[in-house]
């Protein structure tokens, strides 16, 4: 009999869960409620969304709507969506994710006392082009510069004074690499700050998902492919267990891998549904 076990720390993260949470509470209400961007990266749970009526737009589709009422996602967004949002009267429902809030601030706070002309660079490692990361360098009116590994901390002006920040869901492990290098390459002449804004309840999701992958034969990793968080704790399963597979749905399972398994695990990223984790496991069960 093969042992299926669904990853209890796997599953939406607060900000995740609290965005979905106030969508639903609205649709209940029978109100029309757009969705600016896809309010979380999983397709299964924006179609699951979608059913209830939630109408997912882009920010072109946004400017040109008037007299709605419109969800803000986890993910935050930059000053001018909210300046649009005044012009065009249109009500929003606010669910930036509270430590994504508390990062925008503090970097509008840092553009605003330390503008950019006394030689200081605020640095954002992130995701080009994330939903998350297009809000923080909004905060700057587009000057913070965004580093998507370590490797490119090499092109900093180290001259210059730097302040480091980090987008919520990115790895510890490599802004710590990036801390390091500044360190060692800053002039003696410039100042280097930090703020360690990683979400820890991202972050300390690492290390449980590693144990829980080592502690099975085959991992089916479910999420979404546009999920960040996603692709980072997978690669963590793949790490400990090359016998881990990313899978969107279960109509992704490939029967094959199941033969002569005794042990499987099924975990996700912050922006899986536990729903969605279940119904891989009884995709499982019920062709076993």
């Amino acid at each position: 009999m093969v042992n299926i076990e669904i990853d209890e720390g796997s599953g939406f993260c607060f900000g995740v869960t609290t965005a979905i949470r106030k969508a639903e509470e609205e649709l209940a209400k029978g109100n029309t409620l757009y969705c600016l961007g896809d309010i979380v990266h999983n397709g299964q749970e924006c179609e699951r969304l979608k059913k209830m009526g939630l109408i997912t737009i882009n920010h072109e589709e946004f400017a040109q709507l008037h007299d709605a009422k419109v969800l803000l996602r986890a993910h935050g967004e930059p000053p001018e969506t909210y300046a649009t949002a005044r012009t065009n009267n249109i009500e929003i429902i606010d669910a930036t994710c509270p430590v994504v809030l508390r990062l925008q601030k503090r970097i509008k706070q840092e553009y605003d006392n330390v503008p950019a002309s006394q030689g200081t660079q605020i640095v954002i490692y992130g995701k080009n082009g994330h939903a998350e990361v297009l809000g923080l360098v909004g905060q700057t009116h587009g000057k913070a510069i965004v580093i998507e590994t370590p490797a490119e901390a090499a092109h900093l002006d180290f001259s210059k004074n730097i302040r480091l920040y980090s987008q919520t869901t990115k790895s510890l492990e490599e802004f710590w690499q990036i801390i390091e290098y500044i360190k060692e390459h800053i002039s003696p002449d410039a100042t280097f700050e930090y703020y360690d804004t990683i979400c820890r309840q991202v972050a300390n999701r690492m290390p449980n998902i590693r144990k829980f992958a080592a502690a099975h034969d085959l991992i089916f990793f479910v999420c979404g492919r546009k999920s960040s968080n996603g692709k980072i704790l997978y690669q963590e399963c793949k790490k400990v267990n090359p016998n881990s597979y990313l899978i969107d749905q279960p109509e992704e399972i490939d029967r094959s891998l199941l033969e002569n398994v005794r042990s499987i695990g099924i975990c996700g990223a912050t922006s899986t549904p536990k729903w969605l984790m279940e119904e891989c496991k009884k995709a499982i069960l019920n062709e076993k």
